[in-house]
């Protein structure tokens, strides 16, 4: 029985009423239907990436099976807890990170529902900028609080700034949402501009809940900049959480952790133990040892410099087969993020519209912006393989073509 049934003696609790549905729902369905048909599809619209889990983290979580046991602890056991505090330190230069504030949660979604829930209740202002990834208006819904959308500035590749943010605060703005490297642009807010936001968030005495899961992933020198990069003081009332499927080829394994305050990351320990209970302890044995291993940090590197070809392959494409099409040169995360209401007319209203008319005719998927916030954009995933990324280009390639009459200058 689903939210929106007629039937009299169903009664749903209004906890759902601003959930919205999946957005991806008809573009999969088409996926799917071509799959089975023994069509090739070209699904460039998927949020995991395209790598194998680390030798050592299967070895890990096999054996924790074998043995039958593990930690209980809701805040995960001590090992990947320590295991998450050196690589974190590692990342800031020898930054000290408290073993005892980390907080191990089932992926980066389920990390920052429980540190929402913690911070904020019915009657607050969460500001989260846009484009951004969609599953954080639903969780700070489910917190009871609103979302105030903040537009990014197509000027600075859609990020947004202090300016920005304090044009849509007000008294009851209680929190900001940031993630870096941002999922779907690409973009990455650098030191300065992070310090600038976090000064500007503690002057209003706000929580920030940063998103760091693609830091790892970054193009420029190292990691990404990140919030652990600021002074102590800029971190007092800032969550930072790092998906662990991105950075260290765990994708499906469902495990990330978060960095807080001891009061904060406490809060999110009693929420995970009504809530859920443990992260299984082979996903946490794997992820531990995935973080502690020199081989697995050699594999990831690989993999890094092979989305660094993906990533300027198709950078060169769009510059070479469809020079105007604009989008947000991508410095981190492997998503591309172009601009398709360009190409808006008759049955292709949307983004949305003009995903679905790509699938069904070129059998090539990619996921909509209005997705993300913003219905003027498309965004597509590099991290595949590159034989899907040629196919995905050249259908998409040709199916512009079709709407503008081979004019794509």
């Amino acid at each position: 029985m689903t939210p929106e049934s007629d039937s009299p003696s169903v009664r749903l609790s209004r906890n759902l009423a601003h959930l919205a549905s999946d957005a991806h729902g008809s573009l999969d369905r088409e996926v799917e239907r071509r799959r089975v048909a023994g069509a090739l599809v070209a699904d460039l619209a998927r949020e995991e990436p395209a790598i194998d889990p680390p030798r050592g983290s299967l070895e890990a979580a096999l054996k924790t099976l074998r043995d039958g046991h593990g930690s209980t602890s809701a805040a995960g056991g001590l090992e990947l807890r320590a295991a998450a505090a050196r690589y974190l330190s590692l990342l800031s230069g020898g930054r000290p990170v408290n073993a005892d504030h980390v907080v191990v949660s089932a992926g980066a979604r389920h990390a920052c529902f429980t540190a929402f829930f913690s911070l904020f209740e019915h009657g607050d202002h969460v500001l989260l900028p846009k484009p951004g990834w969609p599953a954080f208006e639903g969780l700070v819904r489910l917190a009871r609080a609103s979302p105030v959308a903040i537009q990014g500035d197509l000027e600075w590749s859609l990020k947004v700034s202090a300016q920005d943010l304090g044009a849509r605060s007000d008294a009851r703005t209680a929190g900001l949402v940031l993630s870096t490297p941002v999922n779907p642009t690409g973009a990455v807010y650098t030191r300065s501009e992070l310090k600038t936001l976090f000064e500007w968030a503690l002057e209003r005495n706000l929580w920030i809940v940063c998103d760091e899961t693609y830091r790892r992933v970054h193009y420029g020198s190292g990691p990404a900049p990140s919030a652990l990069d600021l002074p102590d003081e800029l971190l007092q009332r800032a969550v930072v959480v790092t998906g662990l499927d991105a950075s260290h080829g765990l994708a499906g394994w469902q495990i990330a952790v978060a960095l807080a305050p001891p009061e904060v990351s406490r809060a999110m320990g009693r929420v995970q133990e009504h809530a859920m209970g443990a992260v299984p302890w082979p996903a946490q044995r794997g992820a531990a040892a995935a973080l502690s291993s020199d081989r697995a940090d050699h594999d990831l590197a690989q993999w890094l410099d092979t989305l660094r070809e993906h990533r300027d392959a198709v950078v060169a494409y769009f510059r070479r087969e469809l020079p105007g099409v604009e989008f947000i040169e991508p410095l981190g995360a492997y998503y591309f993020f172009f601009r398709v209401d360009g190409f808006f007319s008759g049955s292709i209203t949307s983004a949305r519209s003009f995903c679905e008319r790509l699938v069904e005719e070129h059998g090539v998927a990619l996921a909509h912006g209005g997705t993300f916030g913003d219905e003027r954009w498309v965004r597509l995933n590099y991290a595949a393989s590159r034989r899907d990324i040629e196919r995905g280009l050249e259908g998409l390639a040709t199916f512009v073509r079709s709407l503008t009459g081979g004019d794509v200058s």
